[in-house]
């Protein structure tokens, strides 16, 4: 399993923005080079930030973009899931329908695994942006 690119470049945008004093607009230029991202991903992937209430758009001649919360408040798994949707390591996790061999109850390996993905999701949803800008 490996997390996407538009991720990798989503966790930058939210790092960078959050280490803009609050209110600060960050025009996409500014953000595509300091943080490395090829303009046209950086559109693209910022939408979804946009989109799920992590990041607010700004247009006009001042425009750009700002945090849409306080970065205490957004977490890895925020992020995550605003690009790649909720995490699921298996299909069988989010519905027992698609057990293809049609268990009756989950199998071993569906526990497990239901396993390994709560953990998953609560170690990213246990670093937020404020202290990741503090290490």
């Amino acid at each position: 399993m490996q997390l996407n690119q538009a991720t990798d470049y989503s966790f930058r945008i939210v790092l960078y923005l959050s280490s803009l004093a609050p209110g600060e607009i960050a025009t996409a230029k500014t953000i595509a080079q300091r943080e490395e991202i090829p303009m046209r991903y950086l559109l693209k992937t910022i939408r979804s930030l946009v989109k799920a209430g992590i990041v607010r758009s700004y247009r006009g001649m001042e425009g750009g973009f700002a945090l849409a919360k306080n970065p205490k408040d957004i977490t890895l798994l925020d992020v995550v899931e605003a690009v790649e949707g909720p995490v699921r390591i298996n299909r069988c996790l989010k519905d027992h329908e698609y057990c293809t061999k049609h268990w009756v109850k989950p199998c071993p390996v569906h526990r497990v695994l239901g396993g390994i993905q709560a953990t998953l999701i609560r170690e990213l949803g246990g670093h937020n942006f404020a202290d990741l800008l503090a290490r």
